[in-house]
């Protein structure tokens, strides 16, 4: 995965940076269709740190991630550590003269002959970036399975404005199963083996590498691939409490549930149409109630006790397989943005859907 780069050597770096204006040929491809162009290449000539700067075509509303790929004869870096710039420790909008910046020898390789390999992908309108970050995840006055509070840091990730709605599954799996029908309902009675199918057929219908293989149990996750795939229980909670610009709200976007989300209280005993409530600081709508959504981890009661700190996936083992945010029948209590449920894996309930993510590479 692309990481963000080290804001504290980015800061000493850049302070004594003078960028060379000297321009080395690419010998990489483009992207089809020329939605990258005229890439130049500088090296500072003594700090060697690379500047490539390139323009980017595209539709004025999308917003586009770059993947940046040193390559030298055979070789292609792709896990890197210290590159950042437009579309890759950020999304970015088409334009000029838009730069990434990458530094060789802190990554552990030599500092001549790289060339690199640009390739866009767009970000589709219904999903929201999710800036990667710490946070305290848990609750000290939940259930005993909230606790104990630790401290969590997650990757960059896209994650969708929306629960999945029965448009959008007819659209890939040709079918509804859901009990109340309508376009812009979220869709419901699908497991979570549904759930990974839906993630695995989009995925390969818009080109991009599915991230689940397998079957059953032995179903495993490719973290590295970019496509389609459900949130980890981390990245779940860290989008509904606001990311990097949480207030800390008891619901995803509001301390009254009614503002943000449908409960027992006001559904009327069923589901409603997604978007419909106000959204929270990231923008997500739905986050708290209307239907249960499937994460990607196995449910351990006392996890947290143990869970890894950076980019946890849950439990190792365990027939059950998280749920998170509230569904119209249950109370207010269900829907807080800390609150854990869990079901086996074969469940199909109509107050049980899902949202989709992408690692952000």
């Amino acid at each position: 995965m692309i990481r963000l780069l080290n804001r504290n050597w980015r800061n000493s770096f850049f302070s004594r940076a003078i960028l060379a204006t000297t321009c080395i040929l690419l010998a990489c491809g483009l992207l089809p269709a020329q939605k990258v162009t005229n890439v130049r290449l500088s090296q500072h000539p003594e700090l060697r740190y690379y500047q490539v700067t390139f323009d980017l075509k595209g539709k004025t509303n999308q917003s586009y991630q770059i993947k940046a790929v040193p390559c030298k004869g055979k070789r292609a870096l792709e896990d890197l550590n210290f590159i950042s710039g437009s579309g890759v420790s950020h999304p970015c909008k088409p334009g000029k003269d838009l730069q990434i910046f990458w530094a060789a020898d802190l990554e552990g390789f030599e500092t001549e002959g790289w060339q690199f390999k640009l390739s866009a992908v767009a970000i589709p309108l219904n999903m929201v970036w999710v800036e990667g970050g710490s946070f305290l995840m848990g609750s000290n006055y939940g259930d005993d399975d909230e606790k104990p509070v630790h401290k969590v840091t997650v990757s960059s990730f896209l994650i969708g404005k929306h629960e999945v709605t029965q448009s959008d599954w007819r659209a890939i799996m040709g079918s509804n199963p859901s009990k109340w029908k309508g376009n812009s309902l979220p869709v419901e009675r699908v497991s979570w083996y549904d759930a990974v199918e839906y993630c695995n057929q989009l995925s390969q219908k818009e080109g991009l590498t599915p991230c689940y293989s397998g079957s059953g149990v032995e179903i495993m996750c490719n973290w590295k691939a970019n496509g389609y795939r459900l949130p980890t229980e981390a990245e779940w909670e860290y989008a509904a409490k606001g990311g990097s610009l949480s207030k800390r709200f008891t619901y995803s976007g509001s301390n009254d549930l009614g503002i943000v989300g449908w409960h027992s209280g006001n559904s009327g005993s069923k589901t409603h149409a997604v978007g419909l409530k106000k959204p929270n600081e990231l923008g997500i709508h739905d986050m708290s109630g209307n239907v249960w959504e499937w994460c990607w981890d196995r449910y351990e009661k006392l996890y947290y006790a143990k869970s890894v700190v950076i980019d946890p996936r849950g439990s190792d083992s365990g027939l059950y397989r998280v749920l998170r945010g509230g569904a119209w029948y249950f109370a207010k209590e269900q829907s807080e943005v800390s609150y854990r449920n869990a079901n086996v894996t074969e469940t199909k309930l109509n107050r049980g859907g899902f949202r989709i993510v992408r690692g952000y590479f």
